[in-house]
């Protein structure tokens, strides 16, 4: 389980570790490191998704290497996912480590993304933080830090 201190409150999610093996230890590994500390949810899109993981803070930003899980086909992007975000231009399952949460009850988003977990405390944290963006620019009307991510058994 990978626990997220926010500046905002704290959530949790478990890791889909049979969807997306790579994926998960290379954000595990991430997480050991102090990858996340001190990023920032630099995408904040009311209704769809929290977005972070980015060490530049500008969406563009990576560790400096992918991993690939082709998520199956019947992949579902709803309320509580926690997936991994990634370029147009990659093919689907590739992941660094910007991740994004979904808030909406349904993202509708098509089976391209690394599954990385669920939420399992905390939710109306992600959504409180859901509520923080523009929908014009999905930039975030307030900065909101991960200030620590820690793992643990479940």
């Amino acid at each position: 389980m990978v626990t997220l201190k926010t500046t905002e409150g704290t959530f949790a999610f478990t890791l889909d570790t049979e969807d997306s093996p790579h994926t998960c230890r290379s954000f595990v590994a991430l997480v050991k490191q102090g990858f996340f500390d001190g990023t920032i949810f630099h995408r904040v899109v009311p209704g769809f998704v929290i977005q972070g993981g980015d060490p530049t803070g500008t969406g563009t930003g990576g560790p400096g290497y992918t991993t690939r899980d082709v998520p199956p086909a019947d992949a579902k992007y709803t309320r509580g996912v926690v997936a991994m975000a990634k370029a147009a231009d990659e093919p689907p399952g590739t992941a660094g480590s910007q991740f994004f949460v979904v808030t909406g009850a349904d993202a509708q988003l098509p089976p391209e993304y690394a599954l990385l977990g669920k939420v399992t405390s905390g939710l109306d944290v992600v959504e409180k933080i859901g509520r923080l963006g523009d929908p014009a620019t999905e930039q975030p009307t307030k900065r909101v830090v991960i200030e620590k991510a820690t793992l643990s058994e479940r």
